[in-house]
């Protein structure tokens, strides 16, 4: 998934971050209410985690405006106040989800998957096509009979392609969905993923190149 984290504590935000990307999650972090609405008008999330206690725009409005957006982007709400009046409150101004502080990060991640679920038609727990066999939970890759060890934006590349059930995936498109606002949208990092996928993944050869159009898996 793409993710946005919009928290001012820095220690917080980077360490969540991490564990994201540990999980194959293309992850984006800002410090203010201010600079989460501008990435969110600006690219696709499918999941903002949200401090409810933002400088410059308040997390309640931020939440306000995302829910009330055409977008499927979903909102986990994270705050020290965490009573039933002030999750009411989170959910009913359009959060998805709401984790008080402190929390643990097995339970951050488990509802971070669960709200990529929902933000899109559900990844399915197993993808399979031709000999090929994708465990998206346990992040195994499997080629006639033989495991493929990925690294983790090969994996989540693979992922997008098999999702497509054999349509074209563009590279903006992966770029959208497996690596953050950091990179350069000029750069050659897909393709090259592209290269060592198809050489982790051997013969006969599984993705194809559609020039002008991206790619795909047959």
């Amino acid at each position: 998934m793409r993710i946005l984290i919009a928290e001012d504590e820095p220690l917080l935000a980077d360490a969540v971050a991490e564990w994201l990307r540990g999980s194959a999650h293309a992850v984006d972090v800002v410090g203010d209410g201010g600079s989460a609405l501008e990435r969110v008008s600006v690219n696709d999330y499918d999941l903002v985690i949200l401090d409810r206690d933002l400088p410059v725009v308040h997390g309640d409005e931020v939440c306000r405006q995302v829910a009330a957006s055409d977008a499927s982007t979903r909102v986990l709400m994270l705050t020290a106040a965490g009573s039933i009046d002030d999750r009411v409150a989170g959910l009913s101004m359009g959060a998805d989800d709401y984790l008080p502080k402190p929390f643990a990060f097995a339970e951050l991640g488990a509802r971070v998957e669960a709200l990529g679920r929902r933000s899109r038609p559900a990844t399915p727990p197993v993808l399979e096509r031709a000999d090929l066999r994708v465990d998206t939970h346990r992040r195994e890759v499997v080629r006639d009979g033989r495991y493929v060890p990925l690294s983790k934006k090969e994996f989540a590349v693979l992922v997008e392609l098999l999702r497509a059930d054999g349509a074209s995936v563009s590279a903006e498109q992966l770029l959208e969905k497996a690596w953050d606002e950091h990179i350069d949208p000029f750069t050659g990092v897909v393709r090259i993923t592209i290269l060592k996928l198809r050489r982790k993944l051997g013969d006969p050869p599984i993705i194809e190149t559609e020039n002008g159009v991206g790619y795909r898996i047959r």
